[in-house]
Parts: C-alpha cells; structure tokens; sequence
C-alpha cells in the first residue's frame, strides 16, 4: 500500500519540510526565487485583513491574493452561505441547478448595461479564454486585437493576448491573428482596426500586471465608440479591478462603458472558493450558443459548482451590505494622497499610481549603466537589483515590517498595494510608517539594493 500523507500531516508540517516537499514534488525553481527574498514562511492562521505565521507573528495583508481578497481573508458570511450547501449535490450535470441560476441573475442587475447571460469556469484565465473562443463562433471571425502591457492569464488563448514577451516567446508560435497595440493610444488602435475585420478587442480597464496602468481620461470610451464605428466586439477584463476595487463596482464603469463581453473572477468567490465567469449580451450569446446544436460547445465539469456560486451569491450580498465599494473609494483617496506625500520625500519613488485600492509604487533603478555601483556592485546584484527593485523592497516589507506585498508580474519595479476592502485607516497609516522606515533605513537607491543584494548573495551561496 502507497504511503500517502494524510490531511493532519500537513497541517503540522514544519516549514522545513513544507520548502522540502515543494522542492521535491512542485516547482523547486520557485520555492528558490521565493527564498531569496524570505517568501517561504508557514502561515497558520488567516482572519480579515491579518495572517499569523507559525511562530505566532502577526502580519498585515496588503497584497489581497492580487484582488482576491476583496472581502478579506475567510469571511464568516462566506463559509456560512458554503456550509447551506452541504449535503446537496455539489456536482450533479443531469440537472439544472438553483445557485448558478440565481448568481447569473445577481450578476446581470449589478454588471453594466444590458450583459446578461453568464457562463462559469473556474478562474480568470479560464473567463478569459471563453470570452475569445465566443466572439469567434459569434462572428466568424479570426483577428483579435489586444495592449502592449496587458495580462489576461497563462493558459494558451490568454496567454496570446498577453503583452509580455517573457511569458509569450517560450510557446511561440501562439495562436495565429492576434496582434497588438499600445494601451491608451486611441490612434493605433484605430489604424489596427482600419486594416482588417477584428472580431473583438480585448483589454483591462486599469493594467494590474502592467504596473497599475490607468489610461487617460475618455479612453474606455473613445475604444467603445472605435469598436462600434468597426463592428468589432469588446471585451473588457475585470477580474483584478472588478467587484469594488477601484471605487467602482466595476472599472469600466467610471466612464460609463458597456461592453460585449465582462470577464470576472478572483473576489468573485470570496476569498474562498475558485469562480470565474464571462457575462455577455442576448445577441451575442445567442449567435454563438443559442441553439440546441451549438449549446454545448463550451463547457466546464467544475464551473457553476454548487459551493463556488454559494460563494458568489453570499460575495455580493457582503460588497453590497458593507458598502465596500465607497470604502474602496474613500479610503483608497486617502491612501494615494498619503503615499503622494511621500514621493516628495523620497527620490527613490519614481510615481505613485492607483484608483481606489488598486496602486501601485513603481521605484526608480538603483545601478546605473556606467556607473560606480555599477562595478561595485557585481553581474548578479546589478541585474537583481535593476530587474526586481520591487521584489527587494516587499522582501524589506514583508521580513522587516510584516507588511505583505509583491512585485507587478509586467513591470517587476512596481509593488502592488490591494488590501482588502475592509482595510482600515489605521491599517493603511501603518504601511506608510512602515515604507517610510524602509526609506530612511536605507538612504540611498544603492545602498538598499546593495544590503538586499547581499542577504540575498548569502542565500544563494549558502550550504544546505
């Protein structure tokens, strides 16, 4: 008989073996890079904004899963609306289900315009991949255009309308007539749909991946109009912004965009449980799926799972009963105006940008070309330092502050900054105090790249 580990043996693993088992049996590569930065610590216990490591260390969460965490770390009203599931089929496909039924009606009142008919997965990239394989039933269509800096997913369809390079060329050749434009640049999105008949053009209200990226004002609506004036669909990613992040229900909203197709996922499952979901219009559902023949060309085993949608009814009520996406609103103003402060402080801030809760910091490049930190400071720490200043900087948070943040997957020089919506001013006071301990600890761009640098060296270095 196999000698299977069982659920009480992971919950009391040491943090040893749990780096252990993930270098054995996952991705040993990972748990390097996590290393070097100390991001390999055993949290035991999660509640609201807060997580507790095993050495009973308290630390404030201000990463929030990339936006998963809408609503905070295990909310009571989301595992209660879970447990009402229990003992009902959870997976049951010869039948029609009431919690998918209803969570799509919640969605169609709250979502803009006239977006109606949803169909669930399981993640962000999965929405994603369902809303590009929809618009080329619908149309017949081949050509989608997509933003130099966007992040959509990992699995092959996302992946191709994902604008960076470093994820792309590893699989290339991608899916064949996608191309892509710069985001917030109305003039070659116009020039790329004017060349040939797109079926859609798909983007992110803000770029999360891409640093935080927020387009000038009338942009999502200058792309409305453009898509329109082309007969060419939009499909507008919410799955980082959406569900009250930005001081809107949805980003698209603050200029009164209506799209053809919304993808949405993380918050949408509570912090708990895994959903992803595209919501579309009558017509364009009904082109693709709306006939007997063609009803079950797109399918998910899990998705529309009776503990997921449960999940997502009770996530909604909660946005809407504690009035989060005003907290959002409010307090992210607050914050940014904050943070602003310091930049006028100190150099090493190159922007401060944000919506809501939704910023970003992006930092300036410590080592220079040509210069004396540059030789001082050697290959391996020039590259690190010049690359993953952000990576450093939520290292100095996470290990010095106990303060949780990371880098931006498309531009590793900004940190993001998405506590849960439920965030208090307090909360928000104390990431200030502790970036500006940060700073002043290690005065000068260099020298923080150069002490970081050297922990790190030290751990590369080290003998087991």
């Amino acid at each position: 008989m196999a000698q299977l580990m069982s659920l009480d043996d992971a919950l009391n693993l040491s943090r040893e073996d749990i780096i252990k088992n993930h270098k054995e049996y996952l991705n040993s590569a990972l748990v390097q890079l996590q290393g070097l930065i100390d991001f390999t610590r055993n949290f035991v216990r999660a509640e609201g904004t807060k997580v507790w490591d095993d050495e009973g260390n308290e630390y404030l969460d201000c990463l929030g899963a990339y936006g998963a965490m809408n609503l905070g770390h295990n909310h009571p009203k989301v595992f209660a609306a879970m447990q009402k599931t229990f003992g009902k089929p959870n997976l049951l496909q010869a039948a029609l289900s009431p919690l998918p039924a209803v969570l799509a009606h919640n969605l169609a009142q709250l979502t803009p315009g006239n977006l109606k008919h949803t169909f669930f997965c399981n993640s962000g990239a999965e929405a994603v991949e369902g809303a590009l394989k929809l618009v080329r039933i619908a149309t017949g269509k081949e050509p989608i255009i997509y933003c130099k800096g966007a992040f959509h997913g990992k699995s092959f369809g996302a992946l191709s309308v994902t604008g960076r390079e470093k994820y792309q060329k590893p699989f290339a050749p991608l899916l064949h007539n996608f191309s892509s434009v710069p985001f917030d640049d109305l003039e070659s999105l116009e020039q790329a749909l004017a060349i040939g008949h797109a079926a859609a053009v798909i983007l992110e209200p803000i770029q999360g991946e891409g640093g935080i990226i927020i387009p000038s004002d009338g942009y999502l609506q200058g792309v409305r109009e453009l898509c329109h004036k082309y007969k060419t669909y939009l499909i507008i990613d919410e799955v980082q912004t959406g569900f009250g992040r930005t001081g809107y229900l949805f980003a698209c909203e603050k200029e009164g965009v209506v799209p053809d197709v919304m993808c949405v996922a993380k918050s949408l499952g509570g912090g708990v449980m895994p959903i992803g979901a595209y919501i579309t219009t009558d017509e364009l559902w009904n082109k693709a799926y709306g006939s007997v023949e063609t009803c079950l060309l797109h399918t998910s085993t899990f998705g529309g799972n009776a503990m997921a949608t449960a999940a997502g009814i009770a996530s909604l009520e909660i946005i809407q009963e504690e009035d989060l996406v005003r907290k959002a609103r409010e307090n992210g103003e607050y914050f940014l105006g904050r943070l602003r402060e310091l930049k006028e402080k100190y150099p090493i801030i190159r922007a401060v940008r944000g919506r809501g809760l939704m910023i970003g910091l992006e930092f300036e490049e410590p080592v220079k070309k040509g210069s004396l930190a540059e030789k001082l400071g050697g290959k391996f720490l020039n590259k690190l330092s010049g690359e993953y200043m952000g990576a450093l900087i939520a290292g100095e948070l996470l290990n010095k502050q106990r303060i949780i943040t990371a880098y931006t997957l498309n531009n590793p020089n900004v940190i993001r900054l998405e506590p849960p919506l439920i965030v208090t001013r307090p909360e928000l006071d104390r990431v200030v105090e502790a970036l500006e301990d940060v700073f002043q600890n290690n005065s000068g761009l260099f020298s923080l790249a150069l002490s970081s640098g050297k922990s790190i060296l030290g751990k590369v270095f080290k003998k087991d």
